[in-house]
């Protein structure tokens, strides 16, 4: 790789740490092509990302970014999953994790906060950003139904009493 290359590198991880609501730095020894290529998947589905970069050059480009704190996490094989979603990469890392113990999680960041492992495991328990809408929406339309429900309620109450008139009067 030429000096141009790593530039090139550093310049690319420099937006990763910029952007993303979370990054989480995890050991990656013994993976195989295969379990690799299924971790990135998960991901993508996810709506994240997985890279593999010199831990050198990821250094260089954490100078000056919020989330400079991961890199103590740097050494040996490692692997940077970061999605937009602050808990979508978290949560695909930690289950993935749970699933395949060649994956350790060493910590990551979200922004400026510094995460431990404990604290990546605790991101990856939080709802997601879709999870989060759903419910709000699901707030929002709650009362509405309960609205509508209000005002057909004395339409219905007054079909139903008009009918019990009109069967009592065929009775009679």
């Amino acid at each position: 790789m030429d000096r141009a290359q790593k530039e090139k590198v550093v310049e690319e991880l420099g937006q990763i740490f910029e952007s993303s609501g979370v990054v989480v730095v995890s050991h990656y020894e013994g993976l195989t092509v295969a379990e690799m290529q299924d971790l990135r998947a998960r991901m993508r589905d996810a709506g994240g990302s997985v890279r593999v970069a010199k831990n050198r050059l990821a250094k260089i480009a954490l100078e000056d970014k919020p989330c400079a704190s991961i890199a103590t996490y740097l050494k040996g094989m490692t692997v940077l999953a970061y999605s937009e979603d602050p808990v979508a990469a978290a949560k695909v890392v930690n289950d993935y994790a749970k699933e395949n113990d060649k994956l350790s999680i060493l910590g990551g960041a979200m922004g400026e906060s510094a995460l431990d492992v404990a604290g990546v495991k605790a991101v990856a328990a939080m709802p997601s950003r879709e999870e989060l809408i759903s419910s709000i929406v699901g707030c929002i339309g709650a009362p509405a139904s309960g609205i509508a429900g209000a005002i057909g309620a004395p339409a219905s109450n007054v079909a139903s009493i008009l009918s019990t008139i009109e069967e009592r009067a065929e009775a009679a």
